[in-house]
Formats: C-alpha cells, structure tokens, sequence
C-alpha cells in the first residue's frame, strides 16, 4: 500500500484510546480484524511496540530456527488447559492495560502499566536463544525482551533481598484451566537475584519480531535459556524481591520432578524419562541435550560451591 494511503499513527492511536473510553474496543470494525488473527492462531497487537528490535549478535545459534507457527502453536500454558493446543483459548486473555506490581524488599514499591514499564526499561534487542522443555522438547527462538538486569535496577531491591518472586495473572472467567481446584493458582516462579542480574535472563516482550502471541505470554515473561522452560513464568503481573526462596507452582505439586533450580542437564533423568537428547519441533529427530542448554560459559558461575550441578532438577 502506498504510504499517502495508510492512516497516520497518532490519528490511529488517538482512534484506539477513544474506543477504549468508550467501551466499543474490540467491537465493530475491530472485531473483524480480531477474528481474523485469532482464527489464524495470531495475538491481537499487543500494548508494548517498538517491534521488530535490533538484533544483538553476540548471542547466536547452532541450529536453524524454529518455524514461526510451529514455535506460536505448540506450547504449554496450564491456565488454559493441558494440551499443546491451547492458542484458540489463550485469545480470550486481555493483555492492554496490563497493571504490572514490583514489591517487597525494594526501596519503593511500583505498579505500573506493561508499555510504560518496557519504556521505563529502554530499548528492547533481539536475542536468537534455545529453549528446552523438561517435557524433552526443544526450540531454537529469536526473542524480544530487554535484559532482566534492568528490572532489577529499576526495582532498587534492599540488600537483604535475595530472591525474584514472579506471579501470573488469576482469571478463571478467562482462563478455564484455572478453574480446576487440585493446581496452586496463581503460577508462580522465582529466581536468585544473581541469575536475574546474569547477562542471559531476558524479561521477554515478543517473538519473531513481534509482540508476544497471547499463548506464548503476553505481554511479559521470563526468558532464562540456561533453565527447563517452565521456569518461563508467562503473562506477569508480579515481581516480589524477598529473602525467602520462592516455592513454584510445579514444586508444589511434585518436588521431586521440578525442583526450584531447574537447570538443564543432560545426565540428571526425570523421574519419568531420560534429559539425554531432545525433540526439536517440526521434526521427529533427536539430538543430545547439552549441559546448561548449552549456556555453561555464561552460566556455571552462578552454582559454583553449591556441591556439583547433578542434583540441579530436583533441589
């Protein structure tokens, strides 16, 4: 389209946040565009821009990317249900406002809309990652975010916190899978300070250059390519810095499966199966699983004195 015929920003924007006052976004015109992208499996815009970000190049792979809608369509996110299939329900999840807390041991406590968080952050950078299921599975993405690091600055944490508490949204009205009473709703996660502050944590906003699918999500999560993809909090809504190590939703439910450090490691099985080799989606090949996902350089570091990283699932 030539660009004389597309609407300006500022008018589109002004258009959008008068629908939102009156109640008719995502209604009317909108509404075509909606369905449209959900039956395509597609997130509808989400509130944080500045996609797609400068790639930094320090940070490469060893094996082709994974396809977009293989990466978009298969994932887990418990809220909506069991199934590697859970885009269609994930559509119904609003992700524009999104009321964001940053509490606990900090020197002010902040709550604060997603956009204006990312902004509060500075420029966003785009990072070619594996990522690796306990579920043995594996992708290779090109993430959206900026360096969890800064989260952390801005938080000003007192020096008594060790500990990042993340919590996800709660809504069953939204979300049928968090209707069901035997899981810990909401699902939290959490990490030490000083793997916040590695240079690999990433507070991920999007993927494949653009904003978050709503399934993957949105409009924030954690990005730790060093960890089992469950340490991946998805769609936060808190950040809590606090002396006590956080208890995670799958900890909870079975300590001896998913334990709070999660590190990948190939000679340490799950209960139920071996972490030896991995299934990259979109193929029925497997290949070795590496230690660390393959981030040992980067990360060892952090675990060195804690007695060996063979116990590093389960405690």
């Amino acid at each position: 389209m030539p660009q004389h015929m597309a609407t300006d920003e500022a008018l589109f924007l002004s258009r959008r946040e008068w629908l939102k006052a009156a109640g008719l976004a995502g209604i009317g015109i909108a509404a075509g565009t909606a369905g449209l992208s959900a039956m395509m499996g597609r997130a509808s815009a989400a509130p944080i821009t500045g996609f797609p970000a400068t790639r930094n190049d320090s940070y490469v792979l060893d094996r082709a990317l994974t396809a977009e809608q293989e990466a978009i369509t298969y994932t887990n996110f418990y809220e909506f249900g069991s199934s590697k299939t859970i885009w269609r329900k994930a559509q119904k999840l609003e992700t524009d406002p999104w009321m964001v807390t940053i509490d606990g041991m900090v020197e002010e406590e902040l709550k604060i809309d997603a956009a204006e968080l990312i902004t509060k952050l500075g420029s966003q950078e785009e990072r070619l990652y594996r990522h690796r299921c306990v579920e043995a599975w594996a992708m290779a993405v090109p993430w959206t975010g900026v360096p969890f690091s800064k989260l952390v600055a801005l938080a000003r944490p007192t020096s008594g916190a060790k500990y990042i508490r993340m919590e996800t949204f709660y809504d069953p009205s939204v979300a049928p899978g968090q209707k069901q009473s035997w899981y810990p709703w909401p699902y939290v996660e959490g990490i030490t300070i000083e793997e916040g502050m590695n240079e690999l944590a990433l507070l991920g906003t999007g993927m494949y250059g653009k904003g978050l699918e709503k399934q993957n999500g949105a409009p924030l999560r954690c990005v730790l390519p060093w960890k089992y993809g469950f340490k991946g909090i998805k769609s936060i809504v808190k950040f809590t810095f606090t002396d006590q190590q956080p208890v995670s939703f799958w900890e909870q439910l079975a300590k001896n499966e998913y334990g709070f450090w999660a590190n990948v490691n190939p000679e340490v099985a799950h209960p139920r199966w071996s972490q030896a080799t991995e299934r990259m989606l979109g193929s029925d090949d497997r290949v070795p699983t590496l230690l660390y996902n393959g981030y040992e350089e980067q990360v060892a570091g952090l675990y060195a004195g804690m007695g060996g990283i063979g116990d590093r699932l389960f405690r």
